[in-house]
């Protein structure tokens, strides 16, 4: 959205953005230079700092992007299974003596860790109760369909696919397990963050008023179109718009008021304090995804900046945005 506003341009920008496959292929340009900058997990950006799973790479992160923006969907098999909640989940586990088959977009993100919490507070085992599969956000709802899933846990518009599709049901919001939960952040390597410092506060400063205008609802349904475009997301424009409404469909009739399924920038939402880095930390330990010593809070905690962040607030425009002309870009 801060492409389309022309904020970019307002601050002296020249952005290229580029559509990628999945997380792993972020993590990789990043890591290489071949981007200067990604949306991506928090977990992802802790990861690559403290090189699980691959190459190091010292990195950080001026704005955090939203809150929540996740849910955990079943099958519609496993419904008409009689799965209703975790708790039957876990009865159906028992009975049939073989694990579910469960997708994930990145090993090292809120959704795995959202995941594996979800399962473990019902008392299913991460490893004998369920695979836990790393499955690209688009292609979850086709593995759901076809039966290579048994669920999944993804952001949107993926699990409003699924019900939409009757493909799979919604079972869990990200904001009930976890109310308020850091989920996407602007991550680049601290070399970049140095050498263009003035360039990257400006970035900061384009995405806080584009989060702003994200955040009103009556902006909600531009965003949603927008985010439908070939370009863009590609899907669905009515799938895109579930979270952005203030009800929410869970698919076999249950219809709820949803307030706050994502957050771009109320309830302090951008800045990258403390209190988040500590919460995307301790969360990957608690989920079994990495241990305390591999990720040392005091160096976590210096990955999210507080002080980039100030300075890019100072530059972004005070106040909602109207609504102005959009500018209409290919990607």
């Amino acid at each position: 959205m801060a492409r389309e506003l022309g904020l970019f341009e307002r601050h002296g920008l020249d952005v290229e953005l580029s559509r990628e496959l999945g997380w792993a292929t972020v993590r990789a340009k990043i890591t290489h230079d071949e981007l200067d900058a990604a949306h991506a997990p928090a977990g992802l950006l802790l990861a690559t700092a403290a090189g699980l799973g691959g190459v190091s790479a010292e990195c950080l992160t001026g704005v955090v992007l939203n809150l929540h923006g996740n849910a955990i969907t079943l099958s519609q098999r496993l419904w008409n299974a009689g799965v209703r909640d975790g708790a039957t989940l876990r009865d159906y586990v028992r009975r049939r003596k073989r694990p579910v088959t469960l997708g994930t977009v990145y090993q090292w993100s809120s959704h795995s860790v959202l995941l594996r919490l979800w399962l473990k507070r019902h008392g299913l085992d991460c490893e004998s109760d369920a695979r836990v599969v790393v499955v690209p956000p688009s292609q979850m709802v086709a593995h759901l369909r076809a039966g290579h899933l048994d669920g999944f846990c993804a952001g949107e518009p993926w699990n409003s696919l699924a019900v939409m599709s009757r493909a799979g049901w919604v079972v869990a919001r990200s904001a009930e397990l976890a109310p308020l939960h850091p989920e996407k952040v602007l991550m680049v390597r601290a070399d970049f963050a140095e050498r263009h410092d003035e360039q990257h506060t400006a970035l900061i400063a384009a995405i806080l008023e584009a989060a702003r205008f994200c955040d009103e609802p009556a902006n909600r349904e531009t965003v949603a179109e927008t985010l439908a475009r070939p370009g863009c997301v590609g899907a669905d424009a009515d799938a895109i718009q579930q979270s952005m409404r203030s009800v929410y469909d869970f698919g076999n009739g249950r219809i709820e008021p949803c307030q706050g399924f994502n957050i771009f920038a109320r309830e302090n939402a951008s800045e990258p304090d403390e209190r988040k880095a500590v919460w995307v930390a301790q969360s990957l330990v608690s989920s079994g995804l990495a241990t305390a010593a591999q990720l040392p809070l005091e160096q976590c905690v210096k990955t999210f900046r507080s002080d980039i962040f100030a300075r890019a607030s100072v530059l972004a425009q005070a106040g909602p945005l109207a609504t102005p002309g959009l500018i209409s870009t290919a990607a």
